[in-house]
Order: C-alpha cells, then structure tokens, then sequence
C-alpha cells in the first residue's frame, strides 16, 4: 500500500538573532570648496610674473594654479 496523505514540512531552523549595530557617528571630512575662477586666475598671474610676463603659457598657468590649489585643499 502507498501512501497517499500530504507530507508535511520540515519545521524551518530558527535563525539566528540579527547582531545590533552599534550606533556610529560618520564624522565626514570637511573639505574646502574647489578653487574659485579668481582664486585660480590671481595665483595663475603669479605664476606669469615669476616667468617675467612670457607670453604663450597661459593654458599651463592656468593648470598649474588649478592643481596647485586642489593640493593645498586636499
């Protein structure tokens, strides 16, 4: 004779109880804003002076200034 009936379930395992977490406090970095225009254009014209007023350096004083003051932000 085979059995016909409903099998039942296993009972499921009880889970295990979740660790707390602890409540940390995120201290963000505070972080200087990027580099405004004028900060950048002063520091590039410092630049132009020091290399006695040279024409056809402008893009790499530019440059220059810009990474300049994202380093002294960082």
């Amino acid at each position: 004779m085979t059995d016909t009936g409903k099998k039942t379930k296993a009972t499921a395992k009880p889970r295990k109880a979740a660790k707390k977490k602890e409540n940390v406090t995120e201290i963000t970095k505070i972080t200087k804003p990027a580099p405004s225009r004028e900060e950048i254009e002063r520091l590039a014209q410092k630049f132009w002076a020091e290399r006695g007023c040279q024409d056809g350096y402008a893009e790499q004083d530019w440059l220059r200034a810009e990474q300049e003051l994202l380093r002294m932000a960082s």
